[in-house]
């Protein structure tokens, strides 16, 4: 199953601009719920929250809809053994678990974080304190990308999150891995201008995204959702709903594509004579599953 959404979604920049005028906060995921089935929760890096947020939060969307959770700062930034911090965190999404509407928690760690022998060792002892809660990883420099690094996500069911952002030196760059059964894609933005040198946090992603730029995504999107059961592909450029934006062309992009797909599919079989098959390629299933 593909899933396609934004990072966050209760901007106050949003309201004029993806919400309408006047929106309340608390009026925000039922407005986004109408137009995505995903959301990356990221407010849980800066404080857990109590069980109780989670739980009215999810009754504000429909059954088919997914979180996903980034790991709060404790987690993967301070990194000091407080084996509590995981016990409160877990504790806190239980709610999205109970409803069948939790994807997996993001681990996003910061540039500083290293590939050395007791980085790799903290990976899997959070691997571990998850238990079976699945889990991907973002790295923020380009050290990990490495073959023995995605054998070790591989062999500890850890997934690989891919991302598009600026190209400059030390950065990942825009590859498809896989490293479980679950895709993961972030859209940064590629302000090259304001990555490293802003004033606010938000000016780091405050880019728009082409629809050329985006269709770069789309082989890769494909090789991805061959070797993967779902996939979550969320816009972290936020900045005055660039997100929202930005997702729903990469919805149109990939509906424009299955067409294109299922089009060539039945020539294809059309010419052997052998009639349409049942099931298209695995790709065109995938993205076909998607609410759009």
């Amino acid at each position: 199953m593909l899933y396609i959404g934004t990072s966050g979604y209760s901007y106050k920049d949003w309201i004029g601009t993806f919400y309408p005028e006047n929106t309340d906060k608390k009026d925000m995921l039922k407005l986004y719920a109408q137009k995505f089935k995903v959301s990356e929760i990221n407010s849980t890096y800066y404080r857990i929250p109590h069980p109780a947020s989670f739980y009215y939060l999810q009754q504000k969307v429909p059954a088919d809809f997914k979180f996903t959770v980034k790991a709060n700062q404790e987690m993967t930034h301070s990194r000091e053994e407080n084996p509590a911090i995981f016990k409160d965190f877990k504790e806190s999404i239980k709610p999205l678990l109970e409803a069948g509407k939790f994807a997996c928690v993001l681990a996003q760690f910061p540039y500083s974080f290293y590939n050395t022998p007791s980085n790799r060792d903290y990976l899997l002892r959070f691997k571990e304190r998850m238990n079976d809660i699945p889990l991907v990883v973002e790295f923020r420099n380009s050290y990990w990308i490495n073959n023995e690094i995605f054998r070790i996500l591989k062999n500890n069911d850890i997934g690989f999150c891919c991302v598009d952002q600026p190209q400059l030196k030390g950065l990942i760059p825009p590859i498809a891995e896989t490293t479980s059964n679950l895709g993961y894609v972030r859209f940064h933005g590629r302000n090259k201008a304001n990555w490293w040198e802003h004033e606010k946090a938000y000016q780091r992603y405050d880019y728009l995204y082409s629809e050329e730029e985006l269709k770069e995504w789309i082989p890769k999107i494909k090789k991805i959702a061959e070797k993967t059961t779902d996939q979550y592909i969320f816009m972290n450029n936020h900045y005055k709903g660039k997100a929202a934006k930005n997702a729903l062309m990469l919805i149109k992009l990939l509906k424009e594509e299955i067409k294109t797909g299922e089009i060539k599919e039945a020539e294809k079989e059309q010419e052997k004579g052998d009639g349409i098959k049942e099931k298209l390629l695995i790709f065109f299933c995938s993205l076909s599953k998607h609410t759009f």
